[in-house]
């Protein structure tokens, strides 16, 4: 398996594989249009030629970042390649002077065992006023906040 900054040409194989994680119910849609434009933010995991895993990394002030929209496909998972995909997201956010990285997650046990804790979403201005006042789910939102110093 190789873990690598996602390509442009890799988009729809992400987009797909972060819809197969909403009907999963543990991750929020994401627009195709999304993905082309924050293309620099992911990650991937391939196995042979094919993504099997994504994670992001989006800055959203001077030092605080956003893990973004973390699946792995079904076969992979279990194995340890989402830590890794986080850790490669922390590496890199640390690499850009970020001092703290939360996420927005249906399952915050997952981050927890990571060395994240829970917050406030109000604590987190910048992402409710950005993304989550145009989120389908709002304002009953079924994720929890959760942050780590780094």
């Amino acid at each position: 398996m190789v873990i690598r900054k996602a390509k442009l040409s890799e988009a729809k194989i992400i987009h797909r594989l972060i819809e197969k994680g909403g009907k999963d119910g543990f991750l929020l849609p994401r627009a195709l249009s999304e993905i082309y434009e924050k293309i620099r933010d992911y990650w991937v995991g391939v196995e042979g030629n094919e993504v099997v895993m994504v994670c992001g990394l989006h800055p959203v002030w001077e030092d605080l970042a956003e893990i973004l929209s973390l699946v792995v496909d079904r076969k992979w998972r279990g194995k340890g390649w989402g830590r890794k995909l986080v850790k490669k997201a922390e590496e890199e956010a640390k690499e850009l002077g970020v001092k703290r990285i939360f996420v927005l997650t249906a399952i915050p046990s997952y981050f927890e065992k990571l060395g994240y804790r829970k917050i406030s979403k109000r604590k987190l201005p910048h992402k409710v006023w950005r993304d989550c006042l145009n989120c389908p789910y709002f304002p009953n939102c079924k994720e929890e906040a959760l942050i780590k110093d780094l």
